[in-house]
């Protein structure tokens, strides 16, 4: 269920996901964060209760809503099962590119940190989604498009970390291929694309038998 926050909540949240992915969990006290958006400490416990459940908040609203797409691309005839995957898979790049900041805590605490609260997070985030995607994989396996052994935690374990690779590696691939002349916006269109281009090939070797 989606929650409404008000500008102030909202606001801390912003200000908390920017020092998280700068500074890590941990290293992030509820009084930075009070500092930082220029508010009383005591609005933070107020609020959210603690730094914990702010974070648990900030989780809520940036993590993506796999079942409501699923069940969205699962109702519409008109694409082919491998449509619907790619929809999907364009959905993942498109708001992780969006949320940089947030996956920059998300990568800093599984490989650096590993606070039990983000892990505990993490955990179910991923169980959620891939459950769901379980089901976009039967459907193509139904229809006989897909191989009936598919490992999924796998698959987005590639899908994930290639995205995650890109993202701390911005300037490198920049450089690399001579786009530093383009805006942030064209080279951000750039990478999407190729990133999409990209994870599709992979993903079709990885549901059916070509490679």
């Amino acid at each position: 269920m989606k929650i409404d926050y008000s500008a102030k909540q909202q606001q801390l949240m912003d200000t908390a996901e920017l020092l998280f992915s700068r500074k890590g969990f941990d290293g992030t006290s509820v009084r930075d964060i009070a500092e930082e958006a220029g508010i009383n400490t005591a609005m933070i416990s107020y609020y959210f209760g603690s730094k914990e459940k702010l974070m648990e908040a900030i989780f809520e609203q940036r993590t993506l809503n796999i079942k409501e797409k699923v069940d969205l691309l699962l109702k519409d005839e008109r694409l082919d099962p491998f449509q619907k995957v790619y929809s999907l898979l364009d959905e993942y790049i498109d708001k992780i590119m969006q949320r940089k900041k947030f996956h920059r805590i998300l990568l800093c605490e599984q490989v650096i940190n590993q606070n039990p609260v983000i892990v505990e997070l993490m955990e179910k985030m991923k169980n959620r989604n891939s459950s769901c995607i379980h089901d976009l994989i039967r459907h193509g396996q139904k229809k006989g498009l897909f191989k009936k052994q598919v490992d999924i935690p796998m698959m987005m374990n590639t899908l994930i970390g290639t995205i995650t690779h890109i993202l701390v590696n911005l300037e490198f691939y920049r450089a690399y291929h001579n786009l530093e002349l383009l805006s942030e916006e064209e080279f951000e269109r750039v990478i999407k694309k190729k990133l999409s281009a990209h994870i599709k090939i992979i993903f079709k070797a990885i549901l059916t038998n070509e490679s």
